[in-house]
């Protein structure tokens, strides 16, 4: 029940993240779009549906094609492989005929041409990425000796008349992702081997290989299952347990991606060596089938096995000289030498229960894959030998993996914060106070009613929070004592509260990449960032990249939940000064929550900004984040005059929507 809120901002360096798109057909043959959005309040990703007349540049925008352009230790070590490929064709006495999937922007398709490569078939499903890649191949020479195909490889025709006259007999793809293959790479590998490619074909990655180590770490178990949380109050210490069914669930199982380099090594212990569990030759048929796969081991510490941390590496040729690898700072042969990326970064996956292990004993850890899913189980013997082929990717059956995202996991079981809004409550709370819960998912309900609030009533709007309240005020013996309001909050009446009515209510361009002119790319980033939609802010958990403030926190706009919501337009404009010498490259926003006088919880910064030093945020939150474009270096001084950037921010109660403009400028005289 925070008393008001404050939305506040700071300059800080930061990169972006991809968008989602889908389509479908409506009514009367009527094309429409799904597009993934972030939601402003609740931080997770929903689906828009655009008319037939979307303009998909905007996604372009919002896409993670800049970030790879920026890798530079990948674009260095693809280039060296598609070099190696080409040659060992050439000295076979053959044409080198490549089949790029996923070309992007050409990029590959063009150091295959380089390289020496005689004809380039570039396959690329996403039309505007395809006329980019049109327009980049011409400016950079290359329309003799690349043809753009717009369409899914699984499309692709070879024969007089198709796409292409013949197989190909180099195979080069970038199809991964975090996971190595969320976005569809088996399929696509088992298709090209089938329809496209020569057998034995040169492949460019050759292979790829999987690597697993298992921790315990109660910071990542936070982020999958739900803790005890213990209250203070007047009669003494209250717990509120988690029901029996989440304690069995064996939780989501989609795989939670983040930068582990920036997770501290006190935050978990190490229960194995690393182990690599599969490799994948893409030089051969590949298959998309479920497999597992299990790797005996001893454990180095006794300790509760709970989380299992993962990443890959990519060989360019087959003798494995030439790697590209997502380890982690303590698993990498060169610490020093990391490359920062955030198109690819490293895997946490939760096993379907903790399980205690000793050293000294033997355990298998078996991960599982279908064609799409990694997912890892832990046996005391190898499947093999105890008939335990295949195991079924895990299903939440609790609905608490549905509702709750990790780092919303996380911030529940965080005690602090529950002790801040527990001595909050304690300011206001009367033994005849009536408290109204207006938050999906929330325990502050709970907290209301062990602190003495006469009745407690709590909205779920969904189905899944309701579900899912349900059982926890059971499993704590509140299912009398609580009123749960299954209805959105706008619409709710008196008769729904009982009659009462005194209630507390609770991005950066590329230019040259390699060598090539991608110029074309990154006028239309520039371009798609002009249009109205892609003028937003993108939610990404800063915890997880550090950057510096060049300004000090300004508070932009400030609500007071105890007035009415105002019906008009919520306004402010200003300007913020760059204080510390530093390339900008955009604006965070985030919320304060001012419970009391004296309590505050904040979504973004958790410590004061330092002249010197990264930026500490809340780890369990997502920030929001305002690319400017082009970035301003303060330390190059024009005209003498400091730097600033100015800001207007408007917030429409009606839609609950915040429209904001941040532009570059100097500080007049």
């Amino acid at each position: 029940m925070p008393r008001f809120l404050t939305i506040r901002s700071v300059l800080k360096k930061q990169t972006g993240k991809a968008a989602f798109l889908s389509r479908h057909w409506g009514a009367c043959g009527t094309m429409k779009v799904f597009c993934g959005r972030a939601n402003p309040t609740t931080g997770s990703v929903e689906w828009l549906e655009e008319d037939e007349h979307y303009d998909y540049h905007q996604e372009i925008a919002r896409s993670s094609y800049a970030d790879m352009l920026h890798d530079k230790d990948r674009n260095i070590k693809y280039y060296q492989g598609i070099r190696a490929a080409v040659s060992r064709v050439k000295n076979r006495g053959q044409k080198a005929i490549v089949l790029d999937i996923g070309t992007g922007t050409g990029l590959l398709s063009m150091m295959a041409v380089t390289a020496g490569a005689d004809f380039c078939y570039a396959i690329e499903v996403f039309k505007p990425m395809a006329d980019a890649a049109v327009k980049i191949v011409k400016k950079n020479g290359f329309s003799d000796k690349i043809k753009v195909i717009n369409k899914h490889s699984t499309e692709v025709t070879v024969g007089p008349d198709g796409d292409m006259p013949c197989r190909a007999n180099i195979l080069v793809t970038e199809l991964f992702d975090t996971e190595l293959i969320g976005e569809g790479a088996l399929p696509s590998y088992e298709h090209a081997h089938r329809h496209l490619v020569q057998e034995n074909c040169e492949a460019v990655p050759h292979r790829a290989t999987v690597y697993a180590q298992l921790v315990e770490s109660r910071r990542m178990w936070s982020w999958n299952k739900l803790f005890p949380v213990r209250v203070q109050t007047s009669l003494g210490e209250q717990v509120i347990i988690p029901p029996s069914e989440l304690e069995r669930c064996p939780g989501a199982p989609s795989v939670y991606d983040i930068q582990l380099n920036q997770v501290s090594p006190t935050d978990f212990t190490v229960l194995s060596d690393v182990l690599p569990m599969f490799s994948v030759d893409f030089s051969k048929q590949v298959s998309s089938s479920a497999a597992f796969y299990s790797r005996q081991f001893e454990p180095l510490a006794s300790g509760q096995a709970q989380v299992v941390l993962s990443w890959w590496d990519i060989e360019m040729d087959p003798e494995g000289k030439i790697k590209c690898t997502m380890a982690p700072f303590w698993a990498h042969s060169d610490p020093k030498g990391l490359q920062w990326r955030d198109h690819w970064m490293q895997c946490v996956y939760f096993l379907p229960q903790e399980e205690p292990i000793v050293q000294g004993t033997t355990h298998c850890l078996v991960a599982h894959h279908d064609d799409y899913c990694v997912w890892y189980s832990l046996q005391k013997t190898s499947p093999e030998e105890n008939g335990r082929v295949h195991q079924m990717r895990p299903v939440c059956d609790c609905q608490a993996h549905l509702l709750w995202t990790r780092p919303r996991f996380g911030e529940i079981n965080d005690q602090d914060r529950t002790d801040q809004y527990a001595q909050a409550l304690r300011t206001v709370l009367t033994p005849d106070s009536v408290c109204l819960c207006v938050s999906d998912g929330s325990l502050l309900s709970m907290l209301a009613y062990y602190l003495g609030a006469e009745q407690v009533f709590t909205i779920e709007s969904s189905a899944a929070s309701h579900k899912l309240m349900k059982k926890i005020f059971k499993a704590n013996h509140l299912e009398n004592k609580i009123n749960i309001i299954e209805k959105r909050p706008e619409l709710l009446t008196t008769a729904n509260l009982e009659g009462k009515k005194d209630l507390w209510r609770i991005r950066s361009p590329c230019g040259d990449c390699e060598g090539f002119d991608v110029h074309i790319m990154d006028d239309m980033i520039k371009s798609a960032l002009d249009f109205r939609e892609s003028k937003e802010a993108e939610p990404h958990p800063l915890w997880e990249y550090p950057c510096r403030s060049l300004s000090e926190p300004q508070r932009l706009l400030t609500f007071d939940f105890r007035q009415p919501v105002p019906q008009q337009p919520v306004c402010a404009e200003g300007s913020m000064e760059l204080r510390r010498p530093g390339r900008s490259h955009g604006i965070v926003l985030w919320m304060e929550y001012h419970l009391t006088p004296d309590s505050t919880v904040s979504t973004g910064l958790l410590e004061p900004v330092k002249d010197k030093g990264n930026c500490c945020w809340n780890p369990h939150c997502k920030q929001a984040v305002y690319f400017l474009s082009p970035t301003l270096d303060p330390r190059v001084p024009l005209l003498g005059s400091p730097r600033a950037v100015t800001y207007t921010v408007e917030f429409h109660p009606n839609t609950g929507d915040i429209t904001m403009e941040f532009k570059l400028t100097d500080i007049p005289d």
